[in-house]
């Protein structure tokens, strides 16, 4: 992979760290500002919120200068906002800095996505989006419990400090290795809006709603399954949310690798298993061993749909594509949030903790349902421009020329 993957890593791995690390610092936060843990907890959905408001308006923002000073303004922003975060003397502007740095998600993983894509040949870009994204998922594993232990033992605000340190070695990254691309030329955005109309691009954006929202109809409550249902000590939780991190790491990776070989079947079967590991969970969760290897497995299933799904989104806008792979990001914390509220809603049901595990794998079933109706639609397509599809719902010509391109770069 070519050394501006790495850069580019980086910066989402510090991404990820900020976006997650807030749970472990909800008590010192709260304890500090004099506020409800509950309060504390507003860190996270101004995020998530931020996030998903702030990837298209960000993202259009930057159709107009070239890709890389856009990343780079991007790790500026972020800096920013955790170093706003850190020396906050008021809990309103801690939030506030958790906003600036929320603008800063969507757009550098959309347009981080359309970069890395573009620094390989045809036949490895899931691939290099799933190195891309391998920073984010490494966050859960190492990012998230350091900077726990750090603001558990130094203080939250050294935890935000040390994250805005990282964001400084990922705007040195994209400066130094990421190759400058031309500045567009002429009205950008239209295109890019264009793109969004497309029915196959809507069917994409859906499907990561729902299958990665299933992911979190779970985990959001997953402390609360594990130490009353499983018999953990609370001290635990965070052991076992490293399962989660790996199979993380290894969904994504698995996820990249063969995308760019069998997109679609790779999409019906992650959405299968993670959708049945969900159910499977629900009595699974009576016991820690078995709890242990259905977390594991759903960070694996889950993250395995994130790069053939990102690539999707891309590849049906393909032209313009970097507001719609910006706003499937924004879509990823929008399923993130309504699999938090499903939760909490069978949750407020009386049906017990277990119960969000089956009601979350009603989520990527529906996703499965989408896959399929847009797979038909790839086929009907197919007959239309005269071309037989192939296995895989592509048309031979259009698998042709993927082939006869393979070893070459490709703009995006």
């Amino acid at each position: 992979m070519p050394l501006a993957l790495w850069a580019l890593a980086i910066g989402a791995f510090g991404i990820g760290t900020t976006e997650f690390i807030v749970t472990g610092l909800l008590p010192g936060v709260a304890e500090d500002f004099g506020v409800p843990v509950s309060t504390a907890g507003h860190m996270a959905t101004v995020y998530a919120t931020g996030v998903f408001l702030g990837a298209p308006l960000t993202t259009a923002l930057g159709t107009r200068i070239g890709r890389k000073p856009m990343l780079a303004a991007l790790m500026a922003l972020f800096v920013a906002g955790n170093l706003i975060s850190a020396l906050a003397p008021a809990f309103g502007l801690l939030l506030a800095g958790r906003v600036v740095a929320s603008l800063t998600h969507g757009a550098f993983f959309g347009i981080g996505a359309v970069v890395a894509a573009d620094l390989v040949a045809p036949h490895r870009r899931a691939a290099a989006i799933a190195f891309m994204f391998t920073g984010l998922t490494v966050a859960n594993v190492v990012g998230v419990p350091a900077g726990t232990l750090l603001g558990q033992s130094v203080g939250w605000r050294a935890a935000f400090g040390a994250i805005a340190l990282l964001g400084v070695v990922g705007l040195a990254g994209v400066l130094a290795l990421v190759p400058r691309t031309p500045k567009p030329v002429g009205p950008r955005l239209m295109p890019e809006v264009a793109a969004l109309r497309s029915p196959q691009v809507l069917l994409a954006m859906a499907m990561t709603v729902l299958g990665f929202g299933g992911v979190f109809v779970s985990i959001t409550y997953i402390a609360p399954m594990l130490t009353e249902v499983a018999g953990f000590a609370p001290a635990a939780v965070t052991w076992v949310l490293v399962a989660f991190g790996v199979g993380m790491v290894a969904g994504n990776t698995v996820g990249g690798r063969f995308a760019d070989k069998a997109l679609m079947p790779l999409l019906y079967t992650s959405l299968t298993a993670l959708s049945l590991t969900l159910l499977g969970f629900t009595w699974g969760a009576h016991s820690m061993a078995a709890s242990v290897v259905f977390v594991f497995l759903i960070g694996a299933f889950g993250f395995a749909t994130v790069p053939p799904l990102q690539k999707r989104v891309m590849d049906k806008a393909s032209g313009a594509p970097t507001l719609a792979s910006a706003i499937n990001i924004g879509f990823f914390n929008l399923g993130n949030a309504i699999g938090a509220l499903l939760g909490g809603f069978v949750i407020d049901l009386g049906l017990g903790y277990t119960s969000p595990n089956w009601a979350g794998a009603l989520l990527p079933a529906g996703a499965l349902v989408l896959a399929a109706l847009s797979a038909r639609m790839d086929r009907r397509e197919a007959r239309g421009a005269g071309a037989p599809a192939d296995a895989r719902g592509r048309p031979e010509e259009d698998a042709q020329v993927t082939a006869a391109a393979r070893g070459t770069s490709s703009g995006v």
